[in-house]
């Protein structure tokens, strides 16, 4: 059997940014002229100024939504060009670009492989970290999205209602669990699975040994992007213009925080939050949700990961990916 080591805290919590539109109605569009999430008005302060941030930008496929890094390298996912980018953090070199399935839209990695979910194909590619190679294609779910790693198993909410857990050494299906109307993404947290579910604004929480839900709790509107923080769950709330900050232990609404634009995607960096959006990318204190930044983007952001050292940010008008310092703020 192989051992699959979990990647450190502060890198494996990185969650994958939401599309601009809900489960199963992402457009795939082509050239130049690809629309992104649509702004929605100017901000308020909040009592810090807004800089403008021209980040470093590598080009990749087109439409890139979901990123990951494997605690080597960084990896994002291309929706419009069914292929995955595989680059080196210290330069942003690109090691290579490999065919999955239709519509890759989510990422996350075991420790040695990358799981890809295909959002049209209603399949799971599994891809050898260190060359790329194709090592397997999984039926799940319609729509499937942004899926977590609990150490032994992939999770991959599908569907309208359902999780999917494969065993990770070999793709077995080991169950469709039953969580809350339109599962977007999910996260491995304080031994529990945590899953958005964007259609009724709620979170579910899952034993990993059987799929049991172990509480349903209330967060903002049209919940999208997830990370863990090391102890509590910060949620992307995109309808609602808002972060929710919940207690792993049991589920308690901490705070509610107001992230200007539409917030998509969710990265920890061992001291803040990272909230991408559009056009906005947020910055929080995490131990009190305070807003320690507020940034332009040159274009609307989706996925975020962050590589030990730097902040990254999906560029899906560009067809490119943005490499910013750590700590902005």
């Amino acid at each position: 059997m192989k051992i699959r080591i979990v990647v450190g805290i502060c890198l494996i919590v990185v969650v994958l940014a939401a599309a601009h539109r809900l489960p199963g109605e992402t457009q795939r569009t082509t050239g130049k002229g690809t629309q992104g999430p649509a702004a929605s008005g100017t901000p308020p302060r909040n009592g810090h100024a807004r800089a403008t941030v021209v980040p470093a930008t590598f080009a990749v496929g087109k439409q890139p939504y979901g990123m990951a890094f494997d605690g080597s390298y960084i990896w994002v996912a291309n929706f419009a060009s069914d292929t995955v980018s595989k680059l080196r953090p210290k330069d942003g070199a690109a090691l290579g670009t490999f065919k999955v399935g239709r519509g890759p839209i989510g990422l996350v990695s075991d420790g040695a492989n990358i799981w890809v979910t295909n959002n049209v194909g209603g399949s799971v590619t599994e891809l050898r970290a260190s060359d790329g190679k194709v090592l397997g294609t999984f039926n799940v779910g319609a729509g499937p999205f942004w899926p977590a790693f609990d150490g032994e198993n992939v999770w991959v909410p599908n569907g309208r209602h359902t999780i999917t857990k494969l065993r990770a050494r070999d793709g077995k299906n080991l169950g469709n669990f039953t969580v809350g109307y339109k599962p977007v993404a999910a996260v491995f947290g304080a031994d529990f699975i945590w899953v958005t579910n964007e259609g009724d604004g709620t979170v579910s929480k899952l034993r990993p040994g059987d799929g049991t839900v172990a509480g349903t709790f209330k967060v903002g509107f049209q919940p999208l992007g997830i990370a863990f923080d090391g102890a509590d769950l910060w949620i992307a709330n995109r309808g609602d213009s808002t972060v929710s900050k919940l207690r792993a232990s049991d589920g308690v609404l901490l705070g509610t925080f107001k992230a200007p634009g539409n917030p998509y995607g969710v990265a920890f960096d061992g001291v803040h939050i990272w909230v991408t959006g559009a056009p906005y990318v947020c910055e929080f204190q995490a131990s009190d949700g305070s807003q320690v930044g507020l940034f332009d983007f040159p274009a609307n952001s989706t996925g975020v990961a962050f590589d030990g050292t730097n902040i990254w940010v999906t560029q899906f008008n560009l067809n490119a990916v943005g490499k910013v310092p750590g700590k902005l703020g």
